[in-house]
C-alpha cells in the first residue's frame, strides 16, 4: 500500500473530521471511502457513455430504433408485470428511422 499526501484547505478538514465522527470513522478512513466511492463513481459513468457510443453507432450504422413511445410502453408494462405472475412483457421491434 503506498501513501498519498493530499494538501486541502482547512475549513475543509474540519468538516472532513466532523463528517467522519458521525459515521464513526477515523478521517483517513473516511477519506479513503470518499475517493473509492468517487473512483466507482467515474468508472461507471464511463461505462455508461461508452454504452451509450455503441448504441448510437448500431443506430447510424442499422438506422433501427425504437419509438420512445413504444418503448416507455414496454417499460411501463414490465414495471407492473414485475412481482406477479404474468410474465415479462414483448420487447418492442427497432425500426428504420423516419427521414
Amino acid at each position: 500500500m503506498s501513501t498519498t499526501t493530499i494538501r486541502i484547505e482547512d475549513e475543509l478538514k474540519v468538516r472532513v473530521a466532523a463528517a467522519a465522527q458521525q459515521m464513526g470513522k477515523s478521517a483517513h478512513a473516511f477519506i479513503v471511502d470518499a475517493l473509492a466511492e468517487r473512483v466507482e463513481q467515474v468508472e461507471q459513468e464511463a461505462a455508461f457513455h461508452a454504452l451509450a457510443d455503441e448504441r448510437w453507432a448500431n443506430i447510424r450504422t442499422t438506422g433501427k430504433t425504437v419509438a420512445w413511445t413504444d418503448a416507455k410502453a414496454y417499460l411501463v408494462a414490465r414495471a407492473d408485470a414485475e412481482g406477479s405472475d404474468t410474465g415479462r412483457p414483448r420487447k418492442p421491434a427497432a425500426r428504420k428511422l423516419a427521414k
